[in-house]
């Protein structure tokens, strides 16, 4: 499956929470699933439910439905809890990192400047968004894409999430892996096990 393209208050409104990642508009107007029945009461089973967290991971953090198996693949042979360490990979992403420093509004808007080469890691350019940011890293945005970076630069929802792993310097522009994050990181609402299970009847 590729990545979402649609309305992303629909996909806010479908899995009844807000993600930061996707989008910073709010579940304020109409905090109820689409559709005509939107607002009828449906049972909702037990794969229902671990596919509803799933789909909050792929949507918040923009990753294809091969990505994210492959990162709980990788997850499993780590060792440990699996479900922490996926949060740690996810929050990883170089994309992420971008966002949750505050330079772009949400990790689309993250992921596009990363691609067009604004991004420095440790004063190289990385224009892959799926690169996993290290412990003691450096990531900045290039001083010649200044005013690209002003456009995309949050402002808003990011500056309100807590990422005590992150050092940021936002007059700089630049940001300080401080240490790697834990299951704790995940910006929103998550039964990270129901994933793991999720996947663990798939693999």
């Amino acid at each position: 499956m590729s990545r979402h393209t649609g309305p992303r208050v629909k996909v806010l409104r479908a899995l009844g929470v807000e993600l930061p990642g996707l989008t910073s508009k709010k579940l304020t107007r109409r905090p109820y699933p689409p559709g005509q029945h939107g607002q009828a009461r449906k049972k909702v089973t037990e794969y229902g439910m671990r596919l509803k967290e799933k789909q909050k991971l792929r949507m918040n953090y923009g990753v294809t439905e091969r990505q994210l198996r492959s990162l709980v693949q990788e997850a499993k042979r780590a060792g440990g809890a699996t479900g922490h360490k996926l949060i740690e990979l996810l929050e990883r992403r170089l994309d992420n990192v971008v966002f949750r420093a505050g330079f772009a509004r949400t990790i689309p808007a993250a992921r596009q400047l990363v691609n067009h080469g604004h991004v420095l890691v440790n004063d190289k350019r990385v224009d892959i968004a799926s690169y996993r940011v290290a412990k003691g890293e450096v990531i900045a945005v290039r001083d010649k894409s200044a005013a690209v970076a002003a456009n995309a630069q949050s402002g808003g929802v990011s500056d309100t999430l807590q990422t005590p792993w992150l050092e940021v310097q936002r007059a700089e522009r630049r940001a300080t892996v401080t240490s790697l994050p834990d299951e704790t990181a995940v910006p929103f609402e998550l039964h990270v096990q129901l994933v793991v299970e999720y996947y663990s009847q798939r693999l």
